[in-house]
């Protein structure tokens, strides 16, 4: 028998009078109810009850003892209100990690609709490259390239990332535009610079390595995005990050019969949370709304 089932008992006996009224209202036999009030003076090791043929009264630690057991038992109804609360009603603090590329481009512009739609939920982003830790961070949702080998993460995929090979048309009208794949090293490649993402391939059958004549190397997307609007080259880019650029013509998609990747896999860009019983309803929205929203 749990300690707060002995205080419902306790307390309940006190506020009744009688552990036979008590009995029917928690629908149980008296003398259940009396071997656990047994049992937890034997416990503390002193009698809070004074037992008569015709009632029962408190002795002064048992006085002493039931205001203290009012206010626990009272917080814990309030603790099961608040929980329930949030489950029906989604609020509090959600803290999210994301990719800078893929936040900028994809996340941030949905945030202040998301807000309108759900104003109790207080949202705090990071905008990171670095692997985190969600637990020793306090991170709810982190938004990465691929799956952390944590059996404790759930990846909830939120987009392909379909890299496409992009130019500027003012660099391609200064250098002429690749004929395949193969000559790709007459032309300046702009190389992603996070750690086994820098090399080029092409993953039309099975995935092959590439010759690229390297020209810079920059660690972020949006970087990559930049150089290729100044003209400074040809990039693999994820399609969500570039969307705009192609539609307006300011990035011209190349070789677009061809499959590429900066990795030797395809990728896509999932949320990751911790692997829990019940999924707070903050994530639940948060997630449900990335998912709908997302192109």
């Amino acid at each position: 028998m749990s300690m707060i089932t002995r205080l419902h008992y306790f307390n309940c006996v006190v506020e009744t009078g009688s552990i036979s009224q008590a009995s029917r209202v928690f629908d149980v036999q008296p003398s259940s109810i009396s071997r656990q009030l047994i049992a937890l003076e034997k416990e503390l090791g002193i009698s809070l009850l004074n037992r008569t043929t015709r009632n029962i009264g408190l002795t002064e630690a048992g006085l002493t003892y039931y205001q203290y057991s009012q206010r626990i038992v009272s917080e814990l109804d309030e603790a099961h209100r608040a929980v329930n609360d949030l489950q029906q009603n989604p609020k509090g603090s959600l803290k999210v990690s994301m990719t800078v590329g893929f936040g900028e481009s994809s996340v941030l512009p949905l945030i202040p609709a998301f807000m309108s739609q759900f104003p109790d939920i207080k949202i705090e982003l990071e905008l990171t490259e670095r692997v985190i830790d969600l637990v020793e961070d306090n991170v709810d949702i982190a938004i990465r390239s691929g799956r952390l080998p944590d059996s404790n993460l759930i990846a909830r995929k939120l987009a392909d990332n379909n890299f496409l090979l992009c130019s500027s048309p003012q660099y391609l009208a200064e250098h002429g535009s690749p004929s395949g794949p193969e000559n790709l090293t007459d032309f300046d490649c702009i190389s992603y610079g996070y750690a086994g993402w820098r090399d080029w391939y092409l993953m039309d059958n099975k995935p092959e390595k590439l010759s690229i004549h390297g020209g810079v190397t920059v660690n972020s997307v949006n970087g990559q995005k930049q150089l290729l609007l100044n003209h400074a080259g040809l990039a693999l880019m994820p399609l969500w990050a570039v969307r705009e650029e192609l539609k307006n013509g300011s990035l011209i998609h190349l070789l677009d019969q061809h499959i590429f990747s900066p990795y030797e896999s395809l990728s896509s860009t999932y949320a990751l949370y911790l692997n829990r019983e019940l999924i707070s309803p903050k994530i639940r929205v948060f997630l449900d709304y990335l998912k709908d929203h997302l192109d």
